[in-house]
């Protein structure tokens, strides 16, 4: 498949505006401490499935596929650092994912499966719930995160990448909406 004629692609939550915020200030000042890169506030989300290169007529089998996904809303609580020296990629995680996001996850990649796509292995189950806070960082110890981020997740989003020499830009295909759990 031409580069030219292919989209990389993944879904992905996006952590509201004051999440983000949260995030990209304790980005700051964990690489001030050591080192890095920090990821800008558009690039900041949480992979759910990553599906690479796909055609321009695939396209629409994703958002259908994806359309077709019932799941409920969920609270997210990132509240555990972690950092991953071979890439040098620093993040924020889940100590305990919520049942909700795993199985939006297990969901989405077994149909994603069904329909022939192959996904990244670290999808679905084998999920590592963390959003990336800075890239070639430097650790030596992580603090605690004393004060979890949080957020609510109401949808989920199919997102294409354009990867430029030193990082990468995202840009929403389209969002799919989670349904608020009824009231028991």
């Amino acid at each position: 498949m031409s580069e030219a004629h292919s989209h990389r692609v993944f879904f992905a939550l996006w952590p509201d505006h004051e999440a983000s915020s949260h995030l990209l200030a304790l980005a700051h000042e964990l690489t001030a401490r050591g080192g890095g890169r920090v990821m800008g506030p558009a690039a900041l989300h949480l992979t759910l499935a990553f599906v690479g290169s796909v055609t321009p007529t695939q396209l629409p089998q994703l958002g259908e596929i994806a359309a077709g996904i019932r799941a409920e809303a969920f609270d997210l609580s990132l509240d555990r650092l972690g950092f991953w020296p071979q890439r040098g990629i620093l993040w924020a995680g889940c100590r305990t994912p919520p049942e909700p996001l795993r199985r939006l996850a297990g969901v989405l990649v077994a149909d994603l499966r069904a329909a022939g796509f192959t996904i990244d292995h670290r999808s679905g189950a084998d999920l590592v719930p963390h959003i990336t806070l800075a890239r070639r960082a430097r650790c030596g110890s992580l603090p605690r995160l004393e004060t979890p981020i949080l957020w609510r997740a109401s949808e989920f989003a199919l997102v294409e990448t354009h990867l430029h020499p030193s990082s990468a830009s995202y840009k929403t295909l389209a969002s799919f909406p989670l349904a608020e759990p009824k009231a028991v």
